[in-house]
């Protein structure tokens, strides 16, 4: 049953217009990924409300000296960006619902979406909504989280996503309301 923007209003209620502007995304990213119970549509819509404050940001926030972090160094070498400072990290910054951060996974997302590398060239794509709705439940399908989702492990779904408990309390708020609004018991 597809989502409803009232639906995604009460779950996400700072998203406000964006709903709007994100349903007819979501509903075929989450239909396209097998994100299609109540349980894993939950999750889904907690992970992605919380990475994306409540589909307000597509791309990660932060000057040059933040996104360093992602150019050189152990996390930059980690996520495939170059060693050098060249601009890696700002290019290949974290874009779409849930943040695909280096070089590696826009290469990744890029063959699993369009069976070539052209986020590569082309990052900002993940910014518009129908890409960034897609390239996160293309990164939800990758890393198994539909069988985490089905069994309740939301604390491992939130590390698979973030490599931390970071947002942890939010998380667990926004997945809370999305449990009442979508797994209601039929009468």
């Amino acid at each position: 049953m597809p989502l409803t923007v009232l639906q995604l209003q009460q779950i996400l209620p700072n998203a406000r217009s964006q709903a709007g502007v994100f349903i007819s995304a979501l509903n075929s990213a989450m239909d396209g990924h097998g994100i299609n119970t109540p349980k894993r549509s939950a999750a889904f819509l907690a992970q992605v409300g919380h990475e994306s404050g409540q589909l307000h940001y597509v791309r990660e926030l932060g000057g040059d000296q933040y996104l360093s972090k992602y150019d050189t160094g152990t996390l930059a070498a980690r996520l495939g960006n170059t060693p050098m400072p060249d601009g890696d990290g700002q290019r290949y910054r974290g874009r779409g619902l849930i943040q695909i951060t280096g070089h590696h996974n826009y290469q990744q997302c890029s063959l699993g979406l369009f069976g070539d590398e052209r986020l590569l060239q082309l990052p900002e794509l993940l910014e518009q909504p129908q890409w960034a709705a897609e390239s996160a439940a293309w990164f939800w399908g990758q890393n198994g989280l539909n069988e985490l989702a089905d069994r309740d492990q939301f604390n491992s779904i939130t590390r698979r996503i973030n490599g931390g408990l970071n947002g942890l309390q939010d998380r667990l708020q926004l997945w809370a309301r999305a449990r009442a609004v979508l797994c209601q018991p039929s009468v």
